[in-house]
């Protein structure tokens, strides 16, 4: 068979099976970053299939169900394919932990094994040259959608992920990746058919539910979970001195659910929540917490101690830091330190000398400081 032929055909086979790798997994992935245009046509036409809206119009019904889709399976994304299976934050049991990994699947973002091995890659090698999603190294656009296209990230690394291998159901999903999403999509066409036989106030159907709940709604998925990939090393502020370049991003907290607080998530990885503070939203824990009152999940782990002091101490730091450098540029900060004490010593003897004060008459006991001397006190001594 000609080499360009059976190249073709093993790509067609990898759609559907993403362990077929006849010249190896350790080949491909030492391979160079190269575009494998053919191996990314699914990817390619989840986003042309957004622009079906042209023919299938818009219903209130479609597009607040590609909202709804949109925040559920981020909660997915990062509660369980970053919190859990890349991270193990907390514990569930094996058939939670399938079920967990089948919602993990309509995320349209690979098997969770494939996810897992990439982000703990990421973690080791972070902004560093096998970092494969690096906007320092590589740059913006190939940190944020290029790398996913490369033949060298398809496979996945098995030894990288012995703690999840070990459950075949997990890799059978990770294997035959494409089932979960397409069952996904059949079961959105679907709904959208039945509403429109049998709910016809709702102006939706199938075709338009297709387009708004999967391919607008996964596109917009996939983009805001590669902002933590790229802008997330690019904008917001370093609280932690890690190795890396992550960092914290109210913006993007919002955007992915809580895993804008990068630079927290850096400094410790094995925390449940990124949002290390009570201030710092993070509605993936938040989610989790609530679910592990169930009992279905347990075991969620907390920042440390040192951690958060740290943080604090970094706070302070940078906030003394920030106010001393507004001094230079605003110098009549300064000078408000002299105005504001004066003002507030006349205004004080302006109220003195409308109001005298009269003295008070001598305490007969003197205060204590300590109350626990009061109980060692004489009966006698003591008040009424």
């Amino acid at each position: 068979m000609p080499r360009r032929l059976h190249s073709t055909l093993s790509t067609l086979v990898q759609w559907f099976d993403a362990d077929y790798q006849p010249e190896g997994a350790d080949a491909v992935r030492n391979a160079p970053d190269k575009v494998d245009w053919l191996r990314c046509i699914p990817f390619i036409v989840l986003h042309l299939g957004c622009l079906g809206v042209i023919w299938t119009g818009a219903s209130a019904f479609a597009v607040w169900t590609a909202v709804a889709l949109y925040f559920m399976r981020m909660a997915t994304v990062t509660g369980v394919y970053h919190r859990y299976f890349s991270h193990k934050t907390y514990t569930t049991s094996r058939p939670m932990q399938f079920v967990l990994a089948l919602c993990g699947g309509t995320t349209v973002q690979r098997g969770p094994l494939w996810w897992a091995y990439h982000h703990r890659h990421h973690h080791q090698h972070s902004d560093g040259p096998e970092d494969a999603h690096s906007p320092h190294v590589h740059g913006f656009l190939w940190s944020h959608i290029g790398w996913i296209t490369s033949r060298r990230n398809f496979p996945t690394d098995y030894s990288k992920v012995r703690d999840l291998d070990k459950f075949p159901e997990l890799v059978f999903l990770n294997r035959f990746d494409a089932v979960v999403p397409v069952l996904f999509a059949l079961g959105i066409f679907g709904l959208g058919s039945f509403l429109g036989a049998h709910a016809p106030g709702l102006h939706t159907n199938g075709w338009q539910l297709l387009v708004w709940g999967f391919f607008i709604s996964t596109t917009a998925l996939f983009h805001g979970t590669s902002c933590i990939n790229s802008m997330a090393h690019l904008m917001g502020r370093r609280r932690y001195k890690t190795e890396d370049d992550s960092r914290n991003s109210f913006i993007l907290a919002i955007v992915t659910l809580g895993e804008g607080w990068h630079n927290n998530h850096h400094r410790y990885q094995s925390s449940t929540r990124n949002g290390f503070y009570w201030w710092e939203i993070d509605i993936t824990y938040y989610l989790l917490k609530t679910l592990s009152w169930t009992g279905l999940i347990w075991g969620l782990k907390a920042v440390p101690a040192s951690v958060l002091e740290e943080g604090e101490r970094s706070d302070h730091h940078d906030s003394v830091l920030a106010a001393s450098r507004a001094q230079h540029v605003h110098p009549e900060y300064s000078s408000l330190k002299r105005i504001v004490p004066a003002a507030a010593a006349i205004a004080v003897a302006t109220v003195n000398a409308t109001h005298p004060v009269v003295p008070r008459r001598a305490e007969s006991h003197e205060i204590s400081r300590d109350p626990s001397s009061l109980s060692e006190a004489p009966l006698h001594d003591r008040g009424p």
